[in-house]
């Protein structure tokens, strides 16, 4: 009897010690996941078609009720199948269907559930979060705590590369306003840096090499490719940052303590039980799947009703070209002249119209601009006490009562939306002013594009108000420094594969002129060809554009590149990868109704000469507009009937070429 009793009691003991593992796999089996409690530290990897991904890499949060990182135990892991069908129309596809596996794993610490660890695989995603249960105290339970950080981590494999965009030093840059995720990438580089120190902004591409290349699929490439980065970060969390910790070894990683002016902490307050955000990982062995990944709204649902049925499309912007001193009464209206003449919705009046033009004019230009079938947008500085930049309309965003005062004003007058510039961080008081700025707009019917900012995560479909973030190094880069010009192409052929993949983009491109000044005779000088700059405006993706186009073009530029300008959609149905590599050369397609657009931008010295498969998109016979650049970025257009759908392309540096027809009938649904 005692010998059987000990017997038992050693196998629980055994059994206690061995380490649980769970493993599934996305609906197709190509991308498999494995959770692990081993040494009571919850770990995951991932593999795709055999291929590593991700090593074992840590989990858990740690918080100031309990360490949620070290002795766990994984108790259960339930498995199902998620679906969800939704439309879209302010992102790069109209109409999703979502399918994944759901993965719940619970992890213990003793008798206490204390979360459980969430993960989503689709056939190009992987995601997960966390949630929090309340800890059971003397006298009640712990119902809120504080979150200080996450274990969060993403371990590559060796020689994987990566192209990534270095975050910022709180209080730097111009009037003190950095973070404002605006830096250069750093392409094909080693693993093991730290950017400038801070780590990196999301969201992060990385290159892996292929082990055993046999077993992967006919017509893979050579690598793969992993997009990290995150989504459903509200007001009630932090925004994060990519941090290395040496070698292959990344982590997530929390706000810095200098932002927002040393406001407010860098962790998060929660009420429990609670859900954290997702954090993302798209992969493939071609780019394909991160171009056309939609996983930052298809883990979200929107917060609201939209107040109203918003409206969408293309608009003028002088200050590009014209800076401050075009944002006068006359300047303006001249502006809204030429968005009436191109067709387009509206023209953004960026800073100082409050000074410069005043109220009760600015009302008179809105009437203005009614009555030529044109609408505003408004400039503000979202600033409380986070920066120097002395830009008005200030101190009208940051505070509900201002705010809300305002957008009354602007309602009345009926103002179509507003620009937020100059924020401040991730903090989680920061992250609650971008929800409160857009709850506020949808009351009042307002659209909101955000600059300066960080970038948006899944608010397309959380937010039915929300337009764009810049969130990026745009187009005012380029009126600012040659140097930017000269490296025009290569910051575009790398936007169209990190950045705008994750989120809208609001870039303000596409100018026609040959220099960024208002007489076009001096400032610096545009590298690019006309049909590049006709290229971006479908490579860039956002629901409303503001595009650096002026007056003058209507005069000065190719005709057929007004015309293209004054068409070309906004909204789009589909989005398609051809080829491409980050800053090097892009090729994509989008699908508007029934009408593809294939467009494609060179950033090499050397000519982009290929030849595509148009057989997807056309039928033979099918009429198309085909232009192109010759060597000497003169571009043109021709009206065609395709008799092969083998169509060679010659792409110059700077240059590029537009192909737009009718679609074939095998439209995605």
């Amino acid at each position: 009897m005692t010998r059987t009793l000990l017997a038992a009691t050693l196998m629980l003991v055994t059994t206690s010690m061995q380490a649980a593992e769970k493993t599934f796999e996305s609906p197709d089996g190509q991308i498999v996941v494995t959770v692990n409690d081993e040494g009571s530290k919850p770990t995951y990897k991932v593999s795709l078609q055999g291929q590593t991904v991700l090593e074992p890499s840590p989990l858990g949060v740690s918080a100031n009720y309990a360490n949620l990182t070290e002795q766990l135990a994984m108790t259960n892991c339930q498995v199902n199948t998620v679906t969800d069908e939704y439309v879209l129309r302010t992102w790069k596809q109209s109409h999703i269907n979502y399918q994944a596996t759901e993965a719940v794993c619970q992890f213990s610490q003793g008798d206490w559930h204390a979360m459980d660890i969430i993960f989503r695989v689709s056939n190009r995603d992987v995601a997960f979060r966390y949630k929090l249960y309340p800890k059971p105290a003397r006298g009640g339970n712990t119902l809120v705590g504080v979150i200080n950080g996450e274990a969060s981590g993403f371990v590559l494999p060796e020689g994987t590369t990566t192209f990534l965009c270095p975050q910022s030093t709180p209080m730097t840059g111009f009037a003190r306003t950095a973070p404002s995720y605006e830096t250069n990438y750093t392409l094909d580089d080693q693993m093991g840096k730290n950017g400038w120190g801070a780590g990196y902004t999301f969201p992060c591409l990385f290159k892996a090499p292929l082990t055993t290349p046999t077993s992967l699929v006919e017509g893979s490439g050579e690598s793969i490719w992993l997009l990290i980065s995150e989504t459903g970060t509200d007001g009630s969390y932090v925004g994060y940052r990519l941090l290395n910790n040496g070698g292959a070894n990344y982590s997530i990683g929390f706000p810095q303590e200098g932002e927002m002016n040393g406001q407010g902490s860098t962790s998060a307050a929660v009420s429990l039980p609670f859900e954290t955000p997702w954090r993302t990982m798209t992969m493939g062995t071609t780019l394909a799947p991160i171009v056309e990944s939609t996983v930052a709204n298809d883990l979200v649902k929107p917060k609201y009703q939209a107040s109203k049925d918003y409206t969408y499309g293309k608009g003028s912007w002088s200050w590009i070209i014209g800076m401050d001193r075009s944002c006068n009464f006359d300047e303006q209206k001249r502006y809204i002249d030429f968005s009436a003449a191109m067709g387009w919705r509206s023209v953004l009046i960026d800073a100082l119209w409050d000074t410069q033009i005043g109220y009760e004019r600015m009302e008179e230009l809105a009437r203005y601009a009614q009555s030529r079938g044109v609408g505003l947008f408004l400039w503000y500085n979202s600033n409380g006490s986070w920066n120097d930049a002395p830009q008005t309309p200030r101190h009208k965003m940051d505070r509900s009562t201002a705010r809300r005062q305002e957008m009354a004003w602007m309602q009345r007058n009926g103002i179509l939306g507003i620009k937020v510039d100059f924020f401040g961080g991730d903090k989680q008081p920061m992250m609650q002013l971008y929800e409160d700025i857009l709850t506020d707009a949808n009351e009042f019917g307002l659209q909101v594009i955000f600059h300066g900012c960080t970038l948006p995560r899944g608010w397309e479909r959380m937010y039915p108000n929300y337009v764009a973030s810049e969130a990026v190094l745009a187009s005012e880069n380029l009126h600012f420094g040659q140097g930017m010009c000269d490296a025009e192409a290569k910051n575009a052929c790398t936007h169209t594969f990190i950045r705008n993949v994750a989120a809208s983009m609001d870039f303000g491109g596409s100018t026609l002129n040959k220099h960024y000044s208002a007489d076009n005779q001096r400032g610096t000088i545009r590298r690019t060809s006309d049909v590049f700059a006709l290229a971006t405006a479908v490579l860039f993706q956002s629901s409303v554009q503001h595009f650096a186009m002026a007056p003058n073009n209507l005069q000065d530029a190719p005709g057929w590149a007004v015309e293209f300008m004054k068409n070309v959609p906004t909204q789009w149905d589909e989005v398609r990868f051809l080829d491409g590599y980050p800053g090097r050369y892009a090729i994509m397609a989008r699908r508007s109704g029934q009408k593809w657009y294939i467009a494609g931008i060179n950033a090499q010295d050397e000519p982009v000469k290929t030849k595509l498969d148009l057989s997807t998109f056309f039928t033979k016979g099918t009429q198309i507009a085909a232009y192109s650049d010759d060597a000497s970025l003169n571009g043109s257009v021709k009206t065609s009937v395709l008799k092969n759908l083998r169509y060679a392309i010659n792409v110059p540096l700077n240059g590029a070429f537009l192909i737009v027809g009718d679609a074939s009938n095998n439209l995605q649904n």
